[in-house]
């Protein structure tokens, strides 16, 4: 009797075991069927041809309508961006090509009525029409550029280039500026190459340039270039005044103007457009900076 209790015990055990692994087998094959189902699904979803195929009340079912309905919102997301941002590229060209003429001119007439037989007061009041007409000129075509960048309206084309031409070409711009300062200007560079898009690094590194000239009185400005395995670095140095440690994460804001800089030109656009467009090269910017000893912005572009 014990003998048969003990086989009728086995049978059951060993039929459990055979039911359990049974059902493993059956959850692992259902698994693997939804696992590469999903995969299915999300391989449609990235090329564009995801539809609904079940209308069950399985679980897969309700997985894909709800997969159906993000798919859908995000298009209808989409189209609306597309659309806002042909309003706005609308909106830019408007505003550049209507004010561009009314400045042009008030900048014409006022350097026309400074040449006229003026008194000295008259004079200097035409002067600063035409000083007030430039600083409007500068920051309609920085805030058209900023937004063109900002909406992608501008795409950057990065590719493999030597960074020499370019750092010369800034020299060259610098030069009078730094000559009317009495400041040293020099540039230390060989054959470096990185990726970006030459026109718009250009007009990067020209912003932290004039920057470096506009608040240094005396001394110098050094352009250099360094290599790393992944970026090269392009150093601006300046023997100037030196910025703050508590403006350091605020001077990349757009328009940010120290109370130390106030006085001087410029609208405190310049440095945010240089972050934006380093930015949008994979690269990054640092900065450096003691008081009464000078400022050093190290831009790094990428090599990759």
């Amino acid at each position: 009797m014990l003998i048969k209790e003990y086989d009728l015990l086995h049978f059951f055990l060993i039929a459990a075991a055979v039911l359990a692994a049974a059902y493993a087998i059956y959850s692992k094959i259902k698994m693997n069927r939804q696992i590469k189902k999903l995969d299915e699904m999300l391989d449609k979803a990235i090329d564009g041809s995801f539809t609904e195929s079940r209308f069950d009340e399985s679980q897969l079912s309700y997985i894909e309508n709800k997969m159906w309905k993000y798919l859908s919102l995000s298009e209808i997301s989409a189209r609306k961006t597309a659309d806002e941002k042909s309003k706005i590229k609308t909106l830019i060209a408007d505003i550049s090509h209507q004010t561009k003429t009314p400045v042009s001119n008030i900048m014409l007439y006022s350097e026309l009525l400074a040449e006229c037989d003026l008194s000295n007061v008259e004079k200097d009041y035409a002067n600063r029409i035409y000083s007030q007409s430039e600083k409007l000129s500068f920051l309609i075509t920085s805030l058209v550029k900023l937004s063109r960048l900002e909406t992608g309206i501008i795409a950057l084309s990065p590719k493999e280039t030597a960074v020499a031409p370019m750092l010369r070409n800034i020299i060259v711009q610098a030069q009078a500026k730094a000559a009317e300062k009495g400041l040293e200007l020099t540039l230390e560079c060989y054959d470096e190459k990185a990726v970006f898009d030459e026109k718009w690094t250009n007009e990067a590194i020209w912003n932290i340039v004039d920057n470096a000239l506009k608040y240094t009185d005396n001394g110098s400005v050094k352009i250099s270039v360094k290599e790393y395995e992944m970026f090269l670095c392009i150093e601006i140095s300046d023997t100037g005044r030196g910025i703050p440690e508590e403006e350091m994460t605020q001077i990349f804001s757009r328009f940010y103007r120290s109370e130390n800089t106030i006085s001087e030109e410029g609208v405190g656009i310049g440095l945010y457009i240089a972050r934006q467009i380093i930015s949008a090269e994979k690269g990054y910017i640092k900065v450096t900076s003691e008081i009464g000893k000078g400022s050093t912005f190290s831009v790094f572009l990428s090599k990759l």
